[in-house]
């Protein structure tokens, strides 16, 4: 599986569930296992670098401002969500966090649901393990660092946050009750 199978598959199940995680957890699932295992190991290994990617301060910043607060587990659903969201809003956030505000698009962001796409990541865990039976090899990536990548902003800095991601900060601030839009 290369990075274009990659991308069309969480794009199609995605469409498919409408831009529901959960939906979209179970399309990925039942998707992966009509593949066979070496194919479902390779989308695992895709998901698991562009997880790793992602993990930088710019974008956990970026996740604080949509959320409104983001823990360690928040911000791992978080990443989540930014790669069900396809190659676009993925590769466009890692350029430049803030521009997530005009990669939302016309559906935006709801803290509620968008917040919580965990088993979109688990997708490939679980499809290896109904092929299977067993659970997925290693993927021979690299540990995770201990830190996020680049320079923190303070979070709890509202002036900051708001400088620092202008865009997501107006968003975000005109978005009572949780919805994002774009």
């Amino acid at each position: 599986m290369d990075e274009t199978d990659f991308w069309e598959i969480i794009d199609s199940t995605r469409d498919s569930a409408g831009g529901d995680p959960e939906a979209h957890a179970d399309l990925l699932v039942e998707r992966l296992v009509d593949l066979d295992p070496e194919a479902v190991t390779d989308f695992a290994r895709h998901f698991e670098s562009r997880f790793g990617r992602a993990y930088r301060w710019d974008v956990w910043g970026a996740a604080w401002v949509l959320l409104g607060d983001a823990g360690d587990a928040a911000f791992e659903n978080f990443r989540c969500w930014l790669i069900s969201r396809g190659r676009h809003v993925f590769e466009g956030t890692l350029h430049e966090p803030d521009a997530l505000a005009q990669l939302l698009g016309p559906d935006g962001f709801d803290r509620h649901t968008d917040g919580e796409a965990e088993d979109v990541g688990f997708a490939a865990y679980d499809a290896y393990d109904r092929l299977t039976g067993t659970e997925l090899p290693d993927l021979g990536l690299p540990e995770q660092p201990r830190e996020p990548e680049g320079v923190p902003v303070d979070f709890a800095d509202a002036a900051a946050m708001a400088a620092a991601y202008p865009r997501l900060w107006a968003l975000a601030r005109r978005a009572p009750g949780g919805r994002v839009d774009a």
